[in-house]
């Protein structure tokens, strides 16, 4: 247990001792780092948060808990700031004693059951498979892991989950596509793949392999008798690749769930069907879009789903005019059927342009689920590839986009997914070769990776020293300090990402704390009193190794949840 959970057990206790009678919510009272040093060691705005549920002004209540704290030993003064901040100065010693629970924890450090047990499903990348897997897809794929590492290291059961849009007409394109393939497999040189067709490269494979299964059974066969045989095939051909691309990239999925399974077993009549029990669907007419000219609509009666009673713009139709579900429809079903499995959280990463399908999602899960808030949709920005500053555009295999395998072959996969956390997942990435390759503070991976081998480094050769915490704790340098501050931060920083469903959190985190060792480092070289290794004081030794033990560790813990490789030698 660290000084950050102390201290919001303590300040809980003192509420409850003053207003027990009182059922307070304690969800969003925090213990933190202030932004501003000088501000103090630590800062909480329990008094913000609490006062409301206690009905007293919150500067008022804020001096009634400074006054509890001020008793506390570990704790030398206490202040009042603005509306109502608590900021708390530490004790002397008390930071430096903070790494004893940091080596305790081992590598279970920050694996504090800080969330309530719960299944969560993840769905992400779920890339039509009508091609090879782009540079895009891996923004997503790797954000969609990562978040579920995070919350498997927070004590979630976690699915990982891939839907294969494998029904519609896209993939009777794709089908329409690979014939072709076939054909010129065949040594039909008078074939030419038609605009509307897919014409990347990556379906000659999948023609020759066509050629393999069926001779040249279906060379002169009508579309009617090999559209399904050739369908099934080139599908299957492309999730084969699609894999082997997550797997090269360090993501191993736990199902794959079949669009067309889904369809074809009925799950979506039972889900419209469980939706029209509740009421919530209507046969009527939309309002023509915002913005089409009224001559351009055509209004009809459809099957609805009432979406705007569950906050959706407008309700979605179920049907298509030929009596076939929509899109929507089979979505619905989809994320019954994943809710109806886990009766948990559900998580969607998309991409980008997807954002205006989110509402209906929600609507749809809520009425699903009976709960608003059961499903998170995280969209993921675009990826500019660069080398050098130019754009890279395009691959030679896929023709139009650059691919997952050719990003993974230029640079490796801890390469692309550290670079791809160094963003929000709501802002746009730029992603250049060159600098992303590059030896220097200015790649945050290698800058991490560099830390820990520098740290690795130290305790490899002083293997004898040991690396216990002397008491009384002789840390007090300012750079020591700080550094302590970020480590011991690190619980609460992984509570937040989880949470919030922020996995980029772990890799700033990851790169401050390189940042502040090397500093540490730095300033060692330049003053020999703050080497690590000092002569005739063992006890000093001792503690500056259980500091840099702590680094190794706490770094070692976060590239492990990013599935970054932590490098003992560089």
């Amino acid at each position: 247990m660290t000084i950050f959970t102390t201290l919001q057990e303590d300040i809980i206790a003192i509420c409850i001792e003053a207003f027990g009678g009182k059922q307070l919510d304690y969800s969003r009272l925090v213990v933190e780092l202030p932004r501003d040093e000088s501000h103090g060691d630590l800062s909480t705005n329990a008094a913000m948060v609490l006062a409301k549920q206690i009905g007293m002004p919150p500067r008022e209540l804020a001096q009634k808990i400074a006054d509890q704290l001020a008793k506390r030993d570990e704790i030398d003064k206490v202040e009042i700031a603005g509306p109502g901040f608590i900021n708390l100065r530490l004790a002397t010693g008390v930071w430096a004693s903070q790494l004893e629970a940091v080596l305790a924890a081992g590598a279970n450090f920050g694996r504090i059951d800080v969330l309530k047990p719960d299944t969560v499903n993840v769905e992400f990348v779920s890339a039509n498979p009508t091609g090879p897997l782009h540079a895009a897809h891996a923004r997503g794929a790797i954000f969609g892991d990562v978040l579920a590492n995070l919350l498997n290291f927070t004590g979630q059961t976690v699915t990982r989950e891939y839907y294969i849009n494998d029904a519609g007409a896209q993939v009777d394109v794709l089908a329409r596509s690979a014939y072709l393939r076939y054909l010129q497999a065949l040594g039909k040189d008078d074939i030419t793949i038609a605009e509307g067709l897919y014409p990347g490269e990556y379906l000659v494979d999948v023609g020759h392999a066509l050629k393999d299964k069926f001779g040249d059974r279906l060379e002169d066969a009508p579309e009617s008798e090999w559209l399904d045989e050739v369908r099934s095939f080139t599908i299957a051909a492309m999730m084969e690749g699609i894999k082997a691309d997550l797997e090269g990239l360090g993501i191993k999925m736990d199902l794959f769930s079949s669009e067309h399974a889904l369809v074809s077993n009925g799950k979506v009549d039972e889900a419209i069907s469980a939706l029209t029990d509740q009421g919530l669907v209507y046969r009527g007419v939309l309002e023509p879009p915002k913005g089409q000219l009224l001559d351009d609509w055509e209004p009809r009666e459809q099957l609805l789903f009432k979406a705007t009673q569950f906050g959706d713009d407008v309700d979605r139709p179920l049907q298509k005019s030929d009596g076939s579900w929509t899109y929507f429809a089979s979505d619905v079903a989809y994320h019954k059927d994943k809710y109806t499995r886990t009766r948990g959280k559900l998580i969607n990463v998309w991409g980008a342009d997807h954002g205006g399908y989110v509402k209906r999602m929600k609507s749809a899960t809520h009425a699903i689920s009976g709960q608003e808030d059961i499903l998170d949709v995280k969209l993921c920005q675009l990826v500019s590839l660069l080398d050098n500053g130019k754009p890279v555009k395009m691959s030679k295999r896929a023709g139009t986009f650059v691919t997952l395998s050719d990003v993974m072959a230029a640079v490796g996969p801890d390469v692309m997914r550290f670079i791809m956390l160094t963003r929000r997942n709501d802002q746009k990435l730029e992603f250049d070769y060159a600098k992303v390759t590059e030896k220097s503070k200015e790649n945050p991976v290698f800058y991490v990776q560099y830390a820990h081998a520098r740290a690795c480094s130290v305790l490899r050769q002083n293997p004898d020293m040991g690396a216990e915490l002397s008491a009384g704790g002789r840390l007090d340098d300012i750079n020591e300090i700080r550094l302590i501050k970020h480590l011991v931060s690190w619980p609460s920083l992984v509570h937040s990402a989880a949470k919030l469903h922020e996995p980029h959190r772990i890799c700033f985190y990851l790169i401050e704390l390189a940042g502040l060792f090397h500093s540490l480092w730095t300033a060692g070289r330049e003053n020999p009193e703050l080497r690590f290794i000092v002569d005739n004081d063992p006890a000093l030794t001792a503690a500056r190794l259980a500091l840099v033990s702590s680094v190794a560790q706490t770094l070692k813990i976060g590239l492990e949840i990013l599935s970054v490789t932590a490098l003992e030698e560089m």
